[in-house]
């Protein structure tokens, strides 16, 4: 980048990649995909105990695929997985995938978050919504808040759904000459969410009046140990994405990397009750500096972990920060 100063962009226009969301708000559940039809390297750092993924063990750099063609953020716990198959369909149907000789197989990865405690259990992301979010994907701006992934995400829930408020998906990107770099992230935690610029509680476990917010890792402290099954309450999954030219083994390292961005925001983050996940592409278009492009994936995580927060619409019964009339 040399002495080139950082201007802000869309995630929607880093070269080689196209972005589409689908959703059920009667779910609400939803998928987020990152199209690269082009292929890019990719990397994937899982942190949380319980994660929800796909295709990651394919990514290891001693493995033999070098390209992937898509990566998808999905609702529905386990069961969002099959929106893969409708994302694979669309890939081949378009000539896109790893060359086998009698077809194309698209290498597509993914993970899950669990919004099943949010409205209609039985609604969640399948086959047909994986192809209606590759059919929407496009270049441009990207939609935020309570769409896509991010449709049933909700946050501050270790004392229960009706203590917690609404989230979603936010994004984040920045350029520097011709370097691009970005993150696409779906907030569903357990705790509470902070902005580091501010340090200030962007949104969390409500307290029980009602009003204001309570610090929810000062809670699991002064218990001792969570209570109860919080296996549904938790999960940020995310994609960082760079035109940078990265092998696999340098984009294992910059998802690493991009996983300060969860730590400078989400209280707590890595917990043994989520599947904190970072995705890493890099389509191959400059020559970058890896710590830089790092430092800069770092930044838009935490940017778009608070802006999913901030963007998100009140839904089944859960209220969003924006409609909040005490909060920031």
């Amino acid at each position: 980048m040399g002495t080139e100063k950082t201007h802000t962009m869309d995630f929607g226009e880093i070269d080689g990649i196209l972005v589409g969301h689908a959703q059920n708000l009667e779910g609400p559940t939803g998928v987020t995909v990152v199209l690269c039809p082009e292929g890019a390297s990719a990397g994937v750092d899982v942190r949380g105990g319980a994660p929800g993924t796909r295709e990651t063990d394919l990514l290891d750099p001693s493995n033999l695929v070098e390209r992937v063609h898509a990566v998808f953020l999905a609702g529905g716990s386990a069961f969002g997985l099959d929106a893969a198959a409708g994302i694979m369909a669309f890939l081949e149907g378009h000539g896109v995938g790893f060359d086998v000789g009698v077809t194309r197989v698209p290498v597509v990865c993914g993970a899950v978050l669990f919004d099943l405690l949010l409205g209609d259990h039985r609604i969640r992301p399948d086959r047909d919504m994986g192809y209606r979010a590759c059919e929407a994907a496009a270049r441009g701006p990207v939609p935020q808040g309570s769409v896509g992934a991010g449709a049933g995400a909700t946050i501050g829930k270790i004392r229960g759904m009706e203590r917690a408020v609404k989230s979603g998906i936010g994004s984040g990107a920045c350029r520097g000459g011709d370097l691009q770099v970005g993150a696409l992230v779906a907030v569903n935690a357990l705790g509470d969410v902070v902005d580091p610029a501010s340090g200030r509680r962007v949104g969390g476990l409500r307290r029980e009046d009602g009003v204001g917010w309570e610090d929810t890792e000062e809670l699991m402290i002064a218990s001792g140990a969570p209570t109860g099954n919080l296996f549904g309450g938790n999960t940020t999954i995310g994609v960082v994405a760079t035109n940078a030219r990265f092998s696999k083994a340098q984009a294992r390292k910059l998802a690493s990397m991009a996983h300060d961005g969860y730590a400078r925001t989400l209280r707590p983050a890595s917990a043994m009750v989520d599947g904190d996940t970072i995705f890493a592409l890099a389509t191959g278009r400059v020559e970058a500096d890896l710590t830089t492009v790092g430092i800069l994936a770092a930044r838009a995580v935490a940017q778009a972990v608070v802006r999913a927060v901030r963007s998100a619409t009140s839904m089944a019964g859960v209220p969003a920060v924006r409609d909040l009339p005490w909060a920031e």
